[in-house]
Formats: structure tokens, C-alpha cells, sequence
């Protein structure tokens, strides 16, 4: 374990430019407005990726964070569950992903509840995954929600996928309808849930999403996921250690994302908080949702400077 020293030194030597930018757009605006900033960013939770960079990433973390774990077919589910278990030893809130893919079957899928219900972890998510071919019935996430809760994981919510800007290989209306079927199961099983978004850069296509699917019934709270501040040489080498870099089924589905992720000065994540801080209640939308790419320190750097900027 990194000692206390060791942790602050590198998220001090986060990228300040970034930060004193955020602050000028803050503190520009009317001071309802900075407050409704200050709210939304204070909840953020972070998203990272197992992989080297990881060990640093958690050592960037704030205290106590709300903290993902992605779960890729390239460590798969058990590096997921290492992370998992280091961050709840250090006092973190830590929020598993399982790809749905990944799973065998039945009878994994009742060993990862055993799994959660033994660390007793309020929250986990379920996405399908990119695996090319499923390890066992489990195409899509759907199945594998019905038999995990089925299996009493003691969970009080599950987290499902947005797709606000669509998917390049699913038909729009087959979204829509596995997303209200998933609404239906955590209804059914008692469980609550929350959706978190797919990357999307068009905060107009976003809200209309959101109100779109609000009105066909969709009433689950909603996370609004945006990258983190992420610069381009990062997000390349996390590219290539992922296996994506080279990847056209990954390229079509994202082409819009990497060109913004990939612009010279990076992400900044300011522009998405602006759109929505003002009506994020009235929307449904319960928190941001940060893909730092394993950038924390950059990302905390922008969150304080947002907090900072609202109380000037």
C-alpha cells in the first residue's frame, strides 16, 4: 500500500491550466447557477479500469469515493473483483461491474451473487460486454439480471445502460425495449436501479433522450456519464493496452467519442455540467458519472475546481 506521502504527490502535480480555466467558467456564472454546479459535481462517482495504471488511479481517489470497476474481456471478472475488494479495505464505495458475456451461466451467476452478498455491497452494474462471443447463454444483459437476482444478491440497486446516441450494431427500438424490459425485472425482483449513460458529446440529443424516455415511462434515476479529463496520449495508450486501438468494431461504435477524446487539448467535462447542473433534479439525473480512463488525479483536480469556483 502506497504510503500518504506517495498518494498526494501526484494528484498536487494534476494539470492546474485545466482546473484555472474550469474556475473562470464558474465563477462567470449567476450564483444559482454555481450552486446547482457545486451540487451536481460533489456527487461525483469515478470510473476506472483494471490495468497498470489502476494502482495509481486509486491512490488519486478522494476519500471515500464512489468508485466503479470496469469488467473487460481482457482480465475479466475476477480482476474486477480484485479491485473491488481492495477499495472496500480502504474505505472506498466501490461499485463492480459484471459483463454479462463473461458469465458461463446459472451457476456462475449465483456465485457472484454469493460474492456480493458476502461483502454486502449495496450497488453493482450489468452491461453485456464486449466479448466477440459469450461464454455461455448470455448474449445480453438482460438473462443474466434475471438469474443473478434470482440468486439473492442483497443488492439494493442495479445499474443498466443508456444509449442516448444510440448504438452503432442495435437497432434503436431494440434499445429502447431492453431497457424498459430491464425496468420491469428490478421492479418485479424489488431491487432499485439507476442508468448510466453511454459517453455522448450532444448534451441536446441527451436531454432528449431523457425526455423521450421519461415520457414512454422510463422512470429510473439516471447518471450522466462524460469522460473524465482525459488527454489524448492517455487515452492512446489506454487504447492499445485494451485492445481497441486497432479494433473497427470498436471504432465504429465510438467514432464520434474518440474524435472528441482525441482533440490536442484533451477533454474537459465543463461544457456537459453547464448543460444540465441547472435541471439535473428535474430530469432525473442523480449524479455524474466519470470515465477517467484511469486519469484520476486530472479529473479530482477538475471536480475541486468546479467546488472551489461555486463558493467564490
Amino acid at each position: 500500500m502506497l504510503t500518504s506521502l506517495k498518494k498526494m504527490l501526484p494528484f498536487q502535480a494534476a494539470c492546474q491550466p485545466k482546473a484555472d480555466k474550469t474556475t473562470d467558467v464558474v465563477e462567470s456564472a449567476d450564483p444559482s447557477d454555481r450552486d446547482a454546479m457545486h451540487e451536481f459535481v460533489a456527487n461525483l462517482h469515478y470510473e476506472i479500469v483494471p490495468m497498470t495504471s489502476i494502482d495509481q488511479a486509486i491512490a488519486d481517489l478522494p476519500a471515500a469515493a464512489h468508485v466503479s470497476v470496469t469488467c473487460s474481456p481482457v482480465k475479466g471478472i475476477a480482476a474486477t473483483q480484485e479491485y473491488t475488494d481492495q477499495l472496500l479495505a480502504i474505505g472506498h464505495r466501490p461499485v463492480p461491474h459484471f459483463a454479462a458475456r463473461l458469465v458461463s451461466g446459472p451457476e456462475e451467476a449465483a456465485d457472484l451473487a454469493r460474492w456480493v452478498r458476502e461483502r454486502e455491497l449495496s450497488e453493482v452494474f450489468v452491461i453485456a460486454g464486449d466479448a466477440p462471443e459469450p461464454a455461455g447463454p448470455y448474449v445480453g444483459a438482460l438473462p443474466f439480471i434475471r438469474d443473478f437476482l434470482e440468486a439473492a444478491p442483497g443488492v439494493d440497486r442495479l445499474g443498466i445502460t443508456g444509449y442516448p446516441d444510440g448504438h452503432a450494431l442495435i437497432d434503436a427500438d431494440e434499445i429502447a425495449r431492453q431497457l424498459h424490459d430491464k425496468q420491469s425485472v428490478l421492479a418485479d425482483a424489488g431491487v432499485g436501479g439507476w442508468i448510466s449513460t453511454q459517453m455522448c458529446f450532444d448534451d441536446v440529443a441527451i436531454r432528449q433522450w431523457i425526455e423521450r424516455e421519461r415520457a414512454a415511462g422510463i422512470h429510473l434515476p439516471i447518471r450522466l456519464g462524460v469522460p473524465g479529463v482525459v488527454d489524448r496520449t492517455r487515452l492512446m495508450t489506454m487504447g492499445t493496452r485494451l485492445g481497441i486501438g486497432a479494433s473497427m468494431r470498436y471504432l465504429a461504435k465510438n467514432r464520434s467519442t474518440v474524435m472528441h477524446l482525441m482533440s490536442p487539448s484533451g477533454f474537459d467535462p465543463t461544457d456537459m455540467v453547464v448543460a444540465f447542473a441547472s435541471d439535473a433534479g428535474q430530469l432525473g439525473i442523480e449524479a455524474l458519472h466519470s470515465f477517467t480512463f484511469n486519469s484520476v488525479a486530472e479529473t479530482r483536480a477538475w471536480q475541486e475546481a468546479i467546488m472551489e469556483g461555486a463558493r467564490a
